[in-house]
C-alpha cells in the first residue's frame, strides 16, 4: 500500500486575493536566489513602483518555469496561440544591476 500524500491547506487573505496588475517583470539572480519584481508601468508616467517581489531558490525557479510553461501550453491548446504584440524597449537599469524581463 502506497503512503497517501499529506493534504496542504492554503489560506489567502482578501487583500492578496484581489491581486495586483503588472505589465513588466524584472528578473535578477545571484548564485543563491532568483528575484522577480512585478511592476505596473503606465504610459506617460516617468516613475513606476514594484507591486510585488517574489524570491525563489534556483530549484524552485526552475520548477515554477516548468509549471508556467505547462499552463501556457494548456491555455493555448484551449484558446489558440498567444500573440506577442510588439517588442517594447524599456530601460532595464533602474539604478540597480541590469536585468532581463
Amino acid at each position: 500500500m502506497e503512503p497517501q500524500p499529506a493534504q496542504l491547506n492554503i489560506e489567502i487573505s482578501e487583500e492578496v486575493a484581489e491581486g495586483s496588475y503588472a505589465n513588466l517583470a524584472i528578473i535578477t539572480h545571484s548564485n543563491a536566489e532568483f528575484v522577480i519584481d512585478f511592476v505596473n508601468v503606465m504610459p506617460g508616467t516617468p516613475k513606476s513602483k514594484v507591486k510585488s517581489r517574489i524570491i525563489f531558490t534556483p530549484m524552485h525557479a526552475k520548477r515554477f518555469m516548468k509549471a508556467f510553461e505547462e499552463n501556457i501550453e494548456r491555455f493555448e491548446t484551449a484558446n489558440g496561440a498567444i500573440k506577442d504584440l510588439e517588442n517594447i524597449e524599456i530601460p532595464m537599469n533602474f539604478g540597480g544591476p541590469t536585468a532581463q524581463a
